[in-house]
């Protein structure tokens, strides 16, 4: 048979791009072929790092109220978002494993490691007498060797390191140790963190997706409860929805970063943030006055909340500690605060619950008119105040604690709320007498301090 010139042609063409695909991607599975090959055509991922600004001495000591570690003074995050009143309810609970899916974390920081999560099938010793950790065997049977404390998608292997300072700088915020008396304390200060490596800094944004991928299903498999993402892009990938979906059946909370792209969602989408998934709470940042980053993502319909994002102090690499900046940040503080929650009610444990909760409490801000879909700023303590205090979800409606003292709670509506704010939960806006409860509830108790671990140190 004689092919037609136009038929040769479509055949090398056709064994032009076989080779290119077999020089490029060899012979990986066609799972990973298919996303290659989508991120190829704008489907990927990336996080936009930053610089880590390290800090030039080690904070002085000073004693805080509630946790004794030097630093807490220099997180004006942790003041906007009454933090410290929020740990006189809950400090966390290492029963709540929060996935950070990211550049690694230096998981011997002396800040973190008695806050990182570890792999129960992977401790201990085995019936040869050998430790599991270093045994080189998948003990627990989930395909990953010696996955004590997490797992590495770029290397495919348990190495951890963080080869840049952004997971690290994440993991901080989420969850540093509270009360060791050293650097800093996170949001939620005590949390198990199961650290995943997704993003090399020196590799394609092709890979970057199929790891994303990996280390969702990987979270979900294992059980996590929250699964903080910084990473994005402006295209959808159906294998990453399809992932999140698998979280959201299990009530897995996704954190995602509204992106840093300077730009309305509304209009110009950003993944996984804008999946619209119900388990999906997508963060903007915003800085100590109050004001959405110029950097920051935005969209009414998008974006659920606004967070702390600029000039954050938080564990880096090498012991350290420094500020980065932008939604990842803002990010990780939604994380710590949705930990807290958790510890707190074991009935809130789903991602449903959590969204309703952060969402309802926040601070009513006007200049998030436009700009987030309920107009709210993170409140730590009024999420776990409202939570605390034994009432029902529905019917009820916070407003402004802002410029209050502590232990002070708002009562019915005030001057700087607005009745007809949107909420997710709706019902009247009338408390009555939720702030007596609730700070009759916060007066029988003692302060709390937070003991350091040391079994592990």
């Amino acid at each position: 048979m004689k092919l037609q010139r136009g038929q040769l042609l479509i055949l090398g063409l056709f064994a032009t791009l076989s080779t290119q695909w077999i020089v490029e991607y060899g012979s990986t599975s066609f799972f990973e072929n298919s996303l290659s090959f989508a991120s190829k055509n704008g489907r990927n991922r990336s996080t936009q790092l930053g610089k880590p600004i390290p800090t030039k001495n080690k904070p002085e000591s000073e004693m805080e109220v509630i946790l004794n570690d030097p630093a807490i003074s220099s997180g004006w995050g942790l003041k906007m978002t009454n933090v410290q009143n929020a740990w006189r309810i809950s400090q966390g609970s290492r029963d709540i494993k929060v996935c950070v899916i990211d550049t690694g974390a230096q998981i011997k920081h002396p800040d973190l490691k008695n806050n990182l999560w570890s792999n129960p099938g992977e401790v201990g010793l085995d019936d040869k007498g050998r430790d599991k950790s270093t045994n080189k065997i998948d003990d627990d049977g989930n395909g990953f060797v010696d996955d004590v404390h997490g797992w590495n998608f770029v290397n495919n292997n348990n190495d951890l390191n963080d080869d840049h300072g952004h997971g690290t700088h994440i993991a901080g915020i989420i969850g540093a140790e509270g009360g060791n008396g050293i650097g800093i304390s996170g949001v939620s200060p005590k949390v198990s963190l199961v650290i995943l490596k997704y993003y090399d800094a020196k590799g394609n944004d092709t890979n970057n997706l199929i790891n994303t991928v990996k280390s969702i299903n990987y979270a979900v498999d294992m059980n996590c409860n929250i699964i903080n993402y910084s990473g994005g892009g402006t295209a959808p990938s159906s294998e990453e929805r399809a992932a999140i979906e698998r979280a959201n059946k299990k009530g897995i909370l996704f954190v995602a970063a509204a992106g840093n792209e300077r730009s309305n969602s509304d209009v110009r989408k950003y993944y996984p943030a804008d999946y619209g998934l119900p388990n999906i709470l997508s963060v903007t940042a915003i800085d100590r006055f109050k004001n959405i980053l110029p950097s920051s993502n935005f969209g009414e319909q998008t974006v659920d909340i606004a967070a702390p994002g600029n000039d954050i102090i938080s564990t880096l690499p090498n012991g350290q500690y420094g500020y980065m900046t932008g939604t990842s940040q803002a990010t990780a503080f939604a994380t710590g605060v949705a930990a807290l929650i958790m510890a707190n009610n074991t009935q809130l444990r789903t991602a449903a619950n959590i969204r309703k909760y952060m969402t309802q409490t926040g601070d009513t801000d006007e200049k998030l008119i436009g700009k987030t879909r309920w107009r709210k700023r993170l409140n730590s303590y009024r999420a776990l105040a409202i939570q605390d205090s034994d009432l029902n979800l529905t019917g009820m409606k916070v407003e402004n604690t802002m410029g209050l003292g502590k232990g002070d709670f708002a009562a019915g509506v005030g001057a700087d709320s607005d009745e007809n704010a949107p909420s997710p939960l709706g019902g009247d806006a009338r408390m009555s007498a939720l702030a007596k409860k609730i700070q009759t509830h916060l007066d029988k108790q003692a302060l709390p301090v937070i003991q350091a671990d040391t079994a592990n140190n």
